[in-house]
């Protein structure tokens, strides 16, 4: 199934969008969780930015 993904990601439109990963620590655990999102690469850091507000 992951071979599916990556092939549609990287034929025709898929190549405009990137996947964001970003590590996001627990306030009440203090564990590290991860966050995925896919975004348009016009707006990547516009969604790390977000990530990180969110954070906090």
């Amino acid at each position: 199934m992951a071979k599916k993904v990556v092939a549609t990601l990287k034929t025709g439109k898929g190549k405009e969008y990137s996947k964001v990963i970003t590590m996001v620590k627990s306030p009440k655990t203090g564990a590290y969780s991860f966050k995925e999102i896919i975004a348009h690469n016009d707006h990547v850091k516009d969604a790390i930015d977000a990530a990180k507000s969110a954070a906090h």
